[in-house]
């Protein structure tokens, strides 16, 4: 394959980002429009002008191919359905708030072209996010990383290249619940990295406030691990043994001391109680986490519902 005989895929899932459209388009096409190419925007339910904006550019460029869903399903879920429409010899994933340059492409299809297989853009410094951000995004990847038997890498995000191999394995998976980071790592294809600077968010405001933020690394954790279980059986067995210790002093303070002054209390006796009464909602919480994982997965619907394809062939 020489330089440029190959085709490349972009996919841009979107919500709610009318103010961003443009502006990608104009620095993405600078560095796609060299190659042979399709970019295929994946609509996840906006409720704002993005539909039309995306629509305006479709109609002037046939390249420019547009994934409407009927609703909100979810960022991984707009991602694997830019990887099934995706035609290409390798696929760049890439959000549109331009926080992830664009012009990095040249250097990932570089790297790809020496025979790697998923290149990563890693981020260098991220100082124009807020703190808060830098040490959440910090805490998640260290997290993971204990926790999963798969190593995660850190401080990457969803801007990558894959090959059309890894594509095809990703399009066979039969996961509900995805967390591509991880199941592009579990392949264990041939990896590269390039770095850059992360840039603050071009418009709008960021669509992974706390909340999602939480659902997205529990998603993670339980896709990749079955460590919490074993974290709960191995404190069930703490606490156990501790209550066990409890029954001995309890005894030898009854029976073998009598004359010892018993101090009953029920302060002890409601902390206690209290503790451990959390204790277990708290494991009967990871324990249904992960049963709501199966009856997801056994329900077997569709990952998402496409309502409209523009410049789409199938």
């Amino acid at each position: 394959m020489t330089t440029r005989d190959f085709h490349l895929s972009v996919v841009i899932p979107v919500f709610n980002e009318a103010g961003n459209i443009q502006p990608l388009l104009t620095r993405l096409m600078q560095t796609v429009d060299k190659y042979r190419y399709e970019i295929i925007f994946v609509d996840d339910g906006s409720t704002d002008t993005t539909i039309q904006e995306i629509k305006d550019e479709c109609a002037h460029n046939p390249h420019i191919k547009l994934v409407r869903f009927s609703r909100n399903f979810g960022h991984q879920n707009a991602l694997s359905a830019g990887y099934n429409f995706a035609k290409g010899d390798c696929v760049v994933s890439i959000d549109a708030d331009l926080q992830d340059p664009p012009e990095l492409i040249d250097q990932m299809i570089d790297a790809w072209q020496k025979g790697l297989h998923i290149v990563y853009a890693h981020r260098k410094s991220r100082t124009k996010e807020s703190v808060f951000k830098r040490l959440t995004a910090r805490l998640f990847y260290w997290f993971i990383n204990q926790v999963s038997e798969v190593p995660i890498p850190t401080e990457v995000g969803d801007y990558r290249l894959i090959d059309k191999k890894v594509v095809r394995y990703l399009n066979d998976l039969p996961e509900y619940a995805r967390f591509l980071r991880g199941l592009v790592a579990w392949s264990g294809y041939l990896t590269g990295y390039v770095s850059f600077d992360r840039s603050p968010r071009h418009s709008g405001t960021t669509h992974y406030p706390l909340r999602k933020m939480i659902s997205f690394a529990v998603t993670g954790i339980t896709a990749f691990s079955t460590k919490p279980l074993r974290v709960v059986i191995y404190f069930g067995f703490i606490i156990a043994t501790l209550g066990l210790m409890g029954m001995f002093y309890a005894f030898i303070r009854r029976f073998l001391l009598p004359h010892e002054y018993w101090v009953t209390g029920w302060t002890a006796l409601f902390v206690s109680i209290t503790f451990f009464s959390g204790v277990q909602i708290v494991i009967l919480g990871v324990i249904g986490e992960y049963i709501g994982r199966i009856f997801t997965q056994t329900q077997g619907r569709p990952l998402y519902l496409v309502d409209e394809t523009v410049n789409i062939e199938r």
